[in-house]
């Protein structure tokens, strides 16, 4: 794994550890300034869904830690790609399902990150 390809999936896992954060515990606060396109009173309604959704980011960013992590070169390249690949349909899912703009911010990078792994 090249550093590039560190670089990126360290960064995508901190996206995620954002989003995990925004989702989990500041749902009623920060995120909405972050998710602009939820109404304002659905918020406190769907704060617990938000979590869920926390939690789930939270399992993809510890799957990207991890394959930063693993010593064998074959194993983390992929452990890395099952998560990568993980994160880029989960973005466009995303993209298709709630607003379009989660294509560039999950589903572009790890497409980076794929193409990182296996042409650098």
């Amino acid at each position: 794994m090249t550093l590039l390809s560190k670089i990126i999936i360290g960064c995508i896992a901190l996206l995620h550890l954002y989003i995990v954060w925004l989702e989990m515990f500041a749902w009623t606060t920060r995120a909405k300034k972050v998710f602009k396109s939820v109404p304002e009173e659905m918020f406190e309604k769907t704060r617990q869904m938000a979590g869920n959704q926390g939690l789930y980011n939270g399992f993809l960013a510890a799957g990207l830690i991890w394959s930063l992590l693993i010593c064998d070169l074959q194993w983390s390249i992929h452990i890395a790609t099952f998560f990568l690949g993980c994160v880029f349909v989960a973005g466009v899912y995303g993209a298709i399902t709630v607003q379009k703009s989660i294509l560039m911010v999950q589903s572009v990078p790890a497409a980076l990150g794929l193409l990182s792994l296996y042409f650098l």
